[in-house]
């Protein structure tokens, strides 16, 4: 057996492992040591660069980026920002058709800025805004489903976890991909609230609603600006000091993480034994992630290794395939995935496949980083995963939505995400206008 098949060999028995109950680090991890073996015919020189890659594989400072944006999320969930965020916005759209579905989308825009993680979004405003929604008459399909489609801004709008994976693996400026995700953040949620707008219109049944009936908590400019402007002030400090070159991500992490704490325990949110489970989750979430960027990276020695990247690259590059071809298969692959492997998953699977395919075609890497997670995150919304509508229905204390409710109500911001996702490939300018060059 040649090392291209040996190597093309590993991709078929991952997905196997993978979607069989192993974990995706011991699948990576053990198909890269099985494939050394199998490629040199030593079981010394598999182990050895084992050894060698799970040290070199995050020994860099760079990667201290990770655990000090979790401890950020997990510190502004505490400090329950996105309950004061969807209150604020409620006095503003409460009382429209459909404005606690757009109060939703700006909210989790708001909570998606200043913590990065798509799930902790989905599980914090299910516990927000659906029984609100439920309770005004919204329907079970569009209260769940606003959910979980403005959840997705968590992994787009920076400071993203997403794209601080995407950049280690593709060695691409954090900060500059932070930068990139910026406009198309916004654009996905102006989309969004577009959707919202037009099926209030012209599918009342499926929206439901009375906001004539709505409560609203009248906020005084003061209290207001109490609670916005701390969390904006955390948003300027760790962005515009990326964009203004104050910080690095990895210092601007640590500001965003001391800033963090310091509105938790400003609104007394926090707590010693609360801050003690921050820090303990902080570290079970960072051992996760770096175990599976390990893992990763063996897997992508092993495949430079076995020559397949490069035979694929000679392959296609035979056939003379364009390069607008090869990324409509290349998206079509990450979302086909995303029905049935999460984010991370298949970003430690394609990635270090795609990238010695698309360096012959001069293609800007951080533009590139975009569309990849735009389309890897439509993932979070399709069947039968779906994680975001299964957190969403481990998270709801109503039995009466079910998961077919959730998948349906969530369909149309799949929907609006795929037509995004064409934008930004069509107009690469779209998330590389604001980036310094």
């Amino acid at each position: 057996m040649t090392p291209e098949q040996i190597g093309a060999l590993s991709l078929v028995a991952m997905l196997l492992l993978i979607w069989s109950g192993m974990h995706v680090g011991v699948a990576l991890a053990l198909l890269s040591f099985l494939g050394v073996w199998a490629i040199k015919g030593y079981f010394t020189i598999a182990g050895k660069m084992m050894a060698a890659a799970t040290y070199d594989a995050i020994s860099n400072h760079v990667f201290g980026v990770i655990p000090l944006f979790v401890l950020t999320g997990l510190l502004v969930s505490k400090a329950d920002i996105a309950k004061d965020a969807f209150a604020i916005a409620s006095q503003w759209l409460g009382r429209r058709r459909g404005g606690l579905g757009m109060t939703t989308v700006i909210a989790n825009a708001i909570f998606a800025a200043v913590t990065g993680v798509s799930i902790a979004s989905a599980a914090v405003f299910t516990k927000v805004a659906v029984p609100e929604m439920l309770r005004l008459g919204y329907t079970p399909k569009f209260s769940s489903g606003v959910v979980a489609g403005s959840s997705v801004l968590g992994m787009l709008i920076p400071p993203s976890l997403l794209l601080i994976f995407y950049g280690l693996l593709a060695e691409v400026s954090i900060g500059a991909l932070f930068v990139a995700g910026i406009l198309p953040g916004l654009l996905l949620t102006i989309t969004f609230l577009l959707l919202i707008v037009g099926g209030a219109k012209f599918f009342p049944n499926f929206v439901g609603g009375s906001e004539d009936k709505l409560p609203i908590r009248k906020f005084s400019l003061g209290e207001i600006l109490r609670i916005l402007l701390p969390i904006f002030s955390l948003i300027i400090l760790v962005l515009g000091g990326i964009y203004g070159g104050f910080f690095t991500p990895t210092e601007a992490g640590a500001v965003g993480a001391l800033g963090a704490l310091c509105l938790a325990l400003s609104n007394g949110k926090m707590n010693r034994s609360g801050l003690w489970e921050v820090l303990v989750e902080t570290g079970h979430v960072t051992v996760s992630i770096s175990f599976l960027l390990i893992a990763a990276s063996l897997y992508s020695r092993m495949l430079t290794l076995s020559g397949l990247p490069q035979a694929l690259l000679v392959g296609l590059g035979g056939a003379e395939l364009s390069f607008p071809f090869l990324l409509l298969m290349y998206l079509a692959l990450l979302i086909l995935l995303g029905t049935v492997l999460d984010s991370t998953s298949i970003l430690l699977i394609t990635v270090p496949l795609a990238l010695p395919i698309i360096g012959g075609f001069s293609v800007d890497l951080v533009w590139f980083g975009i569309v990849t997670v735009l389309a890897v995150e439509i993932g979070l919304l399709t069947p039968p995963l779906g994680i975001a509508v299964y957190v969403i229905h481990g998270a709801l204390d109503d039995t009466s939505v079910t998961l077919s409710d959730i998948f349906l109500g969530a369909a149309p911001f799949a929907l609006a995400m795929l037509v995004v996702l064409f934008l930004v490939s069509l107009f690469p300018q779209i998330a590389l206008f604001l980036v310094p060059r």
